[in-house]
């Protein structure tokens, strides 16, 4: 569908809601919120500057003005309906599981993010990144800033776009790497943004400024509170943060070309699909789309998707965009269609089933994987009638499951194998068997709609 079309609509469920990019920025002043250990959460006092993150690096914490401790007990939208109408026996499915091993960071720090390329997994643990060989499970690189894991805060994110390697970091930066050799230890830092080019081109006029809070102003090509969150498209980085802003860089100079303030609190993640429309998930509890019309260059707001009754932690996109899924602290996944006919998307229905808020969401070929507080791991199947199936439940970590990603091995038949990373410090690695109940054969993963393993590669 053309982003044209979707410039003239409203959603069913949602309203639209105009933004300008300079908008004044009331101070920070939500509570901060950290998922313990038990997987529950209490009020944490605010702070009024980020530079007070920096020490919350052993912890995942996000903003919000609920605590989620209340969110776990609000109800997992009892008015949107169930899509959960087939079991594995109903498609005559045999599911097979297995845990081949568990990789641990070199240094013990939660499991923050996951992202596969090539062969190659990198694990983002505290400010390090771990990168393993998908093959023999090996070590393969580990780096960081300045030879200092902490310098920088934890890292939050990372992101593959034009052939280099992009970390979203505490301190309010996203720094750029490069995979120089084949060899160990050749991930090079090669760039901090936003670059001093980019600084030093727009801090003399003073309308490139914006007011954080009182007495205290900042670029617009800066982040001022830790960077939550990115997307690649079409040579395109997106980045969303806790300052409420999505920011959009070009890879082959690194200049910022956009900066939105998105929403009215922390962003907690971001989407980007084929088409070009970008979509952002908020404590605010709303989700909101951003597209450009035909023939302009900036980005405006599309469409505003409200169901969510808290904070909206993951957001994930089917292979050409036209499902998104939604996770949020209420305990459910939404499931958003578009509607071509309505020129819309509208919310289709709920996957229920984890106990505790849903903290990370992908989509490979037809299924989808969710990680929750709950420690555990839930893989979906869509059925071709838009009706879904929970095919599995993979249970083994001791704390909440941070960061999913997931590749079909294509040489095994129907093996999906999965990589799950947790606050326990531990990445574990699962082959998933997906086969006929009747003929106990493997069923090709080619069978299946063909996506993208991790929602950042």
């Amino acid at each position: 569908m053309k982003v044209r079309s979707w410039l003239r609509s409203t959603c069913s469920s949602s309203t639209c809601i105009s933004t300008a990019k300079d908008a004044i920025v009331p101070p920070p002043t939500p509570n901060q919120l950290v998922i313990s250990d038990s997987s529950s959460c209490s009020d944490a006092q605010a702070s009024s500057s980020a530079s007070s993150l920096t020490s919350q690096d052993s912890t995942y914490t996000t903003r919000s003005h609920t605590s989620l401790e209340s969110n776990l007990s609000i109800s997992t939208l009892p008015s949107v309906p169930s899509l959960q109408k087939l079991s594995p026996e109903a498609l005559n499915l045999s599911i097979t599981t297995l845990c081949i091993t568990s990789l641990k960071p070199q240094q013990p720090a939660h499991v923050n993010f996951l992202a596969l390329n090539n062969n190659l997994l990198y694990a983002v643990s505290g400010g390090q990144v771990n990168v393993f060989n998908t093959t023999n499970f090996t070590l393969f690189d580990s780096f960081h800033v300045n030879n200092d894991s902490s310098s920088s805060g934890s890292i939050k994110s990372l992101a593959f776009c034009d052939g280099k390697i992009f970390t979203a970091h505490q301190d309010c930066r996203i720094r750029v790497w490069k995979l120089t050799s084949s060899s160990v230890g050749q991930h090079k830092l090669i760039a901090t943004l936003p670059t001093v080019e980019d600084r030093l081109r727009n801090f003399i006029l003073p309308k490139n400024y914006v007011k954080v809070r009182r007495h205290r102003k900042k670029l617009w090509v800066e982040h001022y509170d830790a960077v939550s969150s990115l997307a690649a498209a079409e040579n395109l980085l997106h980045s969303v943060s806790w300052d409420k802003y999505l920011k959009i860089w070009r890879a082959k100079d690194f200049r910022c070309t956009e900066s939105i303030k998105a929403h009215d609190d922390a962003i907690n993640a971001v989407a980007a699909s084929p088409g070009g429309l970008i979509y952002t998930g908020s404590a605010d509890k709303r989700i909101r789309v951003w597209g450009r019309a035909f023939g302009e260059k900036k980005h405006v707001l599309v469409a505003t998707l409200e169901k969510h009754k808290s904070a909206v932690n993951a957001l994930a996109l089917n292979f050409d965009g036209s499902v998104l899924f939604s996770g949020a602290c209420d305990r459910s996944i939404l499931v958003w269609e578009r509607e071509e006919s309505a020129n819309h998307m509208v919310v289709t229905g709920a996957l229920r089933g984890h106990s505790k808020a849903i903290l990370c969401l992908i989509n490979v070929c037809d299924l989808l994987l969710s990680g929750s507080a709950d420690r555990t791991v839930r893989i979906w199947h869509r059925g071709h009638d838009g009706r879904y199936c929970c095919l599995t439940v993979l249970d083994g970590h001791a704390k909440p499951v941070r960061s999913l990603v997931a590749v079909a091995e294509e040489d095994s038949g129907g093996a999906v194998k999965v990589f799950s990373g947790s606050f326990d410090g531990e990445i574990k690695v699962w082959k998933v068997m997906i086969s006929s109940s009747s003929v106990k054969t493997p069923i090709p993963m080619s069978s299946f709609q063909r996506g993208s393993s991790s929602l950042f590669t």
